[in-house]
């Protein structure tokens, strides 16, 4: 089935009383999903309360689409075993899932976010558990795990002003993934001023590359339960005033709560990562008291780190007790050629007992690096919270030092020559879709109804103003439900864009186009409703 002919059942559409000073919504989402559902760009939807999809359904989220989370209802998104999400985004109309309160007023945990439960392996006895949040959600595959378990795509995706920390150790976390298996595709994807963890991998093999936390308030990535993932290209960025109660770790890692040698152990592979945190100066004083390190790796972990930048933190890696620390000293727990700036007394240090942390990072074959100053890494500009910069500069240390021997000889990582998260001399790959000022960004959709009353005659009224630059609107009216579609093309008969495609009922509707990418010119736009179709010009004058 096409997806522009799915029709949305599930949704309860209406105007919502007494929320005028919320962001607006077309349709509120609530409850279960069973059938496959389609999310348009063209409306604005509200996530309300616990929202689960659930096997074999799958739910498609058109690229550029805006969903607000509820703040009373604690709005979160739930993919079962066995259901699936396609959020593909694009770098030019990324997915967004965001707070509904007004620019200028969003704060952390504004709503709950997206917890995605799969049927790969965790190394709970039983093999499944119930993931933390108060949602109720079961994940990991049981007697008959599927490490190669699909749950979908995540791609060009940001996640804004979520998680709810309902008690201690019981969050709901901005991208929450329990025994989410290798056949699932997570690139791309942002987490804002998360009221959690950014991303938090309980258990499974799920692969992600270009991965944002900003600005989060607990932990940035956080690994349990036997989670085996690789993850390539990942960015830490942190408000220097933002701390969590229970301290603030860039990466923080267990195999399980109790530090148990329960199989599979927890054992990512992480490779061109910079992790920033609160500190451009090992002198500097003016930052939450609450953050601690850039990595805390404890309770039996085997996570291993190569190719990364730590920077700025009052303590840069803990190895924390000698399950972690035999690890190391055994090699299934490897730090390579990665770099750690800004130390201050005691910033690479362990608990370990009998195990010399500094004399085994800095082992010669292990090519890892460190500077007291973060400076010394000479990235562009790390510590400018409102416009952060980690490409490398000219003659950085960071722009070369980079191994993929051993197990990254994997046709997962894409080698580099450089170490961190930015290449110095290509694009950086968080153009365009990435959000670095998500409090004052105002969320709109470009569809909006005018008038629910029907029409007599199906109509295609000419765009105002016109001629225009670089934006304009454009009213239509649907005389019965049905599909619509409208598109713009240029005189070749290309299309340039789609403004709308989906179920719409009866009614009149305005549509917003921007044509701040085009150059000016003349450009067609048409309707098309069944076997009626309506063709009209416009004039883009730069």
């Amino acid at each position: 089935m096409k997806k522009s002919l799915i029709t949305l059942l599930f949704l309860v559409i209406f105007a919502i009383p007494g929320l005028a000073q919320l962001s607006p919504a077309d349709s509120v989402i609530e409850g279960n999903i069973n059938s496959d559902a389609f999310l348009s760009k063209s409306k604005r939807y509200l996530l309300r309360g616990f929202v689960n999809v659930n096997a074999p359904a799958t739910l498609h989220i058109e690229a550029g689409t805006v969903i607000y989370g509820e703040k009373d209802s604690k709005g979160t998104l739930i993919i079962n075993r066995g259901a699936k999400i396609n959020a593909n985004g694009t770098a030019n109309a990324p997915i967004v899932f965001t707070s509904q309160q007004p620019a200028g007023q969003r704060q952390a945990g504004d709503w709950g976010g997206i917890i995605i439960a799969g049927n790969a392996r965790i190394n709970v006895p039983a093999g499944t558990a119930v993931i933390e949040g108060g949602t109720g959600t079961i994940y990991g595959g049981g007697a008959t795990p599927n490490d190669d378990d699909n749950s979908g795509v995540i791609r060009y995706l940001r996640l804004e002003f979520s998680g709810i920390a309902l008690s201690p150790d019981n969050e709901i976390n901005g991208l929450t993934m329990g025994g989410v298996g290798r056949g699932t595709t997570l690139e791309y994807i942002q987490v804002s001023f998360n009221g959690d963890d950014s991303f938090e991998w309980f258990g499974g093999n799920v692969n992600g590359k270009y991965l944002i936390s900003f600005g989060t308030v607990d932990d940035d990535f956080d690994t349990d339960l036997g989670f085996n993932g690789k993850v390539q290209f990942g960015a830490i960025i942190r408000n220097k005033n933002i701390a969590d109660i229970s301290s603030s770790n860039g990466f923080e890692s267990d195999n399980d709560g109790g530090g148990s040698f329960n199989a599979p152990r927890t054992q990512p592979w992480f490779s061109n990562v910079t992790v920033v945190g609160p500190m451009p100066d090992t002198s500097a004083t003016d930052f939450n008291p609450l953050f601690r390190r850039g990595q805390h790796l404890r309770r039996s972990t085997q996570t291993s780190t190569y190719n990364s930048i730590i920077m700025g933190w009052p303590t840069a890696l803990f190895i924390d007790g000698s399950g972690s620390g035999n690890s190391a000293s055994g090699d299934t727990l490897q730090i390579r050629n990665t770099i750690y700036a800004g130390l201050k007394f005691n910033g690479i240090t362990t608990n370990a007992s009998g195990f010399n942390i500094n004399t085994w990072l800095n082992t010669p074959a292990y090519g890892n690096r460190t500077y007291v100053q973060p400076s010394q890494v000479m990235l562009t500009d790390p510590f400018n919270f409102d416009n952060p910069n980690l490409v490398p500069m000219a003659g950085s240390p960071a722009a070369s030092g980079a191994s993929f021997a051993g197990r990254l000889l994997d046709n997962f990582f894409m080698q580099t020559t450089y170490v961190g998260a930015f290449d110095p001399n290509g694009p950086r790959w968080d153009a365009g879709w990435a959000n670095y000022n998500p409090q004052n960004t105002d969320y709109t959709t470009s569809v909006r109804e005018l008038d629910s009353n029907t029409p007599s005659n199906f109509a295609l009224l000419q765009n105002y103003p016109n001629p225009f630059n670089p934006s304009t609107t454009i009213r239509f009216s649907i005389p019965e439900a049905g599909n619509v579609r409208l598109a713009v093309f240029n005189t070749l008969g290309e299309e340039i864009e789609t403004l709308v495609n989906e179920f719409v009922n009866a009614g009149t509707f305005e549509v917003a186009f921007d044509a701040s990418n085009l150059p000016s010119g003349v450009y067609v736009y048409k309707l098309t409703s069944g076997s009626l179709n309506i063709t009209k010009k416009m004039s883009l004058l730069k």
